[in-house]
């Protein structure tokens, strides 16, 4: 290679990591900058980067900025859902009901965090993704007595295991979905990779849960309960894989209902735990028709997101129904369009070809959040005060999460500009480069830095996917092992995306914390990698000769 198309292939890389590593070096610093003004920041710099070194167009770029205003929408309504939920059920004392009554199942708050942080999530990260396990879980946990900021990475932490199969396995059967839509993989080799997943994903289950712990409870006390946490582990995970032996949709939401009703039952029997004397953990009885309504909330967003979100019921097709009703022409701007499953779309931003949608009926935002608490306030006779200062007090609480999420949207859109030449594609080309045969031990560390991104396995299996199926044919490695790295990885890197620790904050109303939490959640990602490079090399090979 020329010395010329060498350096600046070196430029291209440096200037593509460097904005990454000045946006963790601003949150991680001993004087941190909150996320709502380091992203905002970073986000300029990548655009001045793009329109400069990497001669963007600067009408494409501002087309990716509407974009990003619009990309917002998504995940901010999720929050101001997740934030109305639970104020209400503050307010309406449901909350203070289920904390009783999670209390009784066991005071033990080994189990309280193995029932609700990890199996619990489990189920609902297979029923919705989203970010909705830890919007649904931390705040029954921060209920129980337990700190915020440790309940927040924990819960970032155990969200990890059962992501290549959330949203009814969205990371895998559409993540991969261009691969198998230009015939790269057969969908032989799609079971395979959801097959594969799992397995990794077992074997670091072993791991990750135990470490989440250790954020909020001691050694001995992990000690002590070691056979409960196991028997939690095991009863998510051993029908996870059974299941994504036959299909990779259900693994992680059955495994979690599964893993949920063991859980409660073993822990209610007090197998495998240590006695406690901690009297402020016991509670009083709850009577069974306080308890009924108190869990009509909950249980109502567990069975909306299911009857949403399973392919074979007739629910999901209508809510994303693309069937054009209506358009309107908003000249240089683009087509405002609206489908009969209300999907809002901006297409042909200035004459691009760049569009944008929202879906208002399928992302987890007034399906289910909004729509269940409007069914609430009449049940637990809220009245109009209360119901006015339930919505203002929410809206209030993610106007900080707003701006940090328009900077990370408009970073990552400038960044996945320019097709292979993007400042993405660079970062992912240059580690697969420097690692070459080696890429098994670091191709889920790519993965993770499409969901460090994007905020979404789904999108970094998508972003990164055709770049490992090329570095597999390139070096020999098997593809449906390297493809099945890639979904790892982007499962892992949700414990430290930006997008959902910006969101777990603002459900349980920390400032100011991101970096820390970041710093705290880097490490367990970090020894997922190498188990899942272990088990690549050790296991894997046995099973799929």
């Amino acid at each position: 290679m020329p010395p010329k198309r060498k350096y600046k292939k070196l430029m291209a890389l440096f200037l593509s990591i460097l904005p990454i590593a000045l946006l963790i070096y601003l949150m991680v610093k001993k004087n941190a900058l909150p996320s709502y003004i380091a992203l905002p920041l970073i986000a300029g710099l990548v655009y001045i980067l793009h329109l400069t070194y990497f001669n963007g167009s600067f009408v494409a770029l501002n087309a990716n900025f509407i974009k990003a205003i619009i990309s917002v929408a998504t995940p901010i309504t999720v929050i101001f859902g997740a934030v109305l939920f639970n104020r209400m059920m503050e307010m309406t004392g449901a909350m203070n009901v289920l904390r009783r009554w999670l209390g009784n199942i066991s005071p033990n708050p080994v189990a309280q965090l193995m029932i609700i942080g990890w199996a619990f999530a489990f189920m609902i990260e297979g029923a919705s993704g989203f970010g909705t396990p830890a919007a649904i879980a931390a705040p029954l946990l921060v209920g129980l007595g337990f700190r915020p900021l440790q309940v927040a990475i924990l819960a970032l932490i155990m969200n990890s295991v059962p992501v290549s199969f959330g949203a009814v396995g969205t990371p895998t059967w559409f993540g991969f979905g261009t691969l198998i839509g230009n015939g790269s993989i057969s969908d032989d080799q799609l079971s395979d990779i959801g097959r594969i997943t799992s397995i990794i994903h077992l074997f670091a289950a072993f791991v990750i849960p135990i470490m989440a712990l250790k954020v909020i409870v001691s050694w001995r006390q992990i000690r002590e309960n070691i056979v409960f946490i196991l028997i939690s582990i095991l009863s998510c995970t051993v029908p996870y894989v059974a299941i994504a032996w036959f299909n990779y949709e259900f693994p992680s939401l059955v495994g979690g209902a599964i893993g949920l009703f063991i859980s409660v039952g073993v822990a209610s029997k007090g197998i495998g735990l240590s006695k406690t004397d901690n009297s402020e953990m016991q509670h009083e009885k709850v009577k069974t028709s306080e308890l009924l309504k108190a869990l009509f909330p909950t249980a109502s967003l567990i069975v909306i997101l299911a009857l949403t979100r399973i392919k074979q019921l007739p629910l999901k097709a209508l809510l994303n129904d693309a069937t054009e009703w209506f358009t309107i022409k908003l000249g240089y701007l683009g087509d405002f369009q609206v489908t009969k499953g209300l999907i809002f779309s901006l297409k042909n931003i200035f004459d691009t070809g760049e569009s944008e949608s929202y879906k208002l009926l399928y992302v987890p935002a007034l399906i289910p959040f909004v729509v269940t608490v409007l069914i609430s306030i009449p049940l637990f006779s809220l009245k109009w005060k209360q119901t006015k200062s339930l919505f203002s007090a929410s809206f209030v609480q993610i106007q900080k999460p707003f701006l940090a999420l328009v900077g990370a949207l408009i970073m990552v859109n400038v960044m996945l500009m320019g097709g292979e030449d993007s400042m993405v594609q660079t970062i992912g080309r240059g580690l697969a480069n420097a690692t070459g045969s080696y890429w098994t031990m670091f191709a889920s560390y790519l993965g993770a830095v499409g969901a460090f991104f994007s905020g979404s396995n789904t999108v970094s299996n998508l972003t990164f996917g055709a770049v490992q199926y090329s570095v597999a044919n390139t070096t020999g490695l098997s593809v449906p092992l390297i493809l099945a790295l890639q979904s790892v990885g982007g499962a892992m890197g949700n414990m430290v995306c930006i997008n959902n620790i910006i969101a777990v904050c603002s459900v349980l109303g920390i400032d100011k914390a991101e970096g820390k939490i970041l710093k705290v959640t880097a490490v367990p990602m970090f020894i997922y990698g190498i188990i899942a490079a272990v088990v690549a090399f050790l296991v894997i090979p046995l099973l799929f000769s």
